[in-house]
């Protein structure tokens, strides 16, 4: 069976993949746990790795049977069909996700260079620097069209 992207409701991934599995369609969202800062506390917060996507794994002639799940707005399409995803990019990123980036260092980047990731869940993909800053960096991932932002905890 392919795997599809579904764009949700913003805020929603987690929720519409609990849905989906209940409703017994196989469903992933990659997660990532990042450290947020409040005014009177550090916290360890797990959030989806792609904002607003979830990977599910259904055969072509079921696929309208997500709509049922609440908060699925629509599949992302490609040249006019719904997009599928591969079966191993969806094991690179469940293997990915085990490790954890600890630090990066930027050395002579420019906004608009290109940039191959060598760690983490988009290990081997192919970005283009769009910002800079002290401790972030934002790529635009050429195969997915998506932004990411890699960020160094202190």
């Amino acid at each position: 069976m392919p795997w599809f992207a579904l764009y949700t409701m913003p805020k929603n991934e987690k929720k519409v993949t609990e849905r989906l599995q209940k409703i017994g369609i196989e469903a992933y969202c990659p997660m990532v746990t990042q450290m947020r800062q409040w005014t009177d506390r550090k916290k360890k917060v797990e959030t989806p790795l792609i904002s607003s996507y979830v990977f599910v794994n259904i055969e072509e002639s079921e696929r309208n049977k997500v709509f049922s799940a609440y908060g699925v707005v629509r599949y992302l399409y490609w040249l006019g069909k719904p997009a599928i995803v591969k079966n191993e990019e969806i094991t690179v990123l469940k293997e990915g996700l085990k490790g954890i980036l600890t630090s990066f260092e930027v050395q002579g980047l420019q906004p608009g260079d290109s940039l191959i990731i060598t760690k983490g869940p988009f290990q081997g993909k192919e970005g283009v620097v769009s910002q800079l800053e002290k401790n972030k960096i934002r790529l635009v991932l050429k195969e997915l069209g998506v932004l990411i932002t890699i960020s160094r905890e202190e």
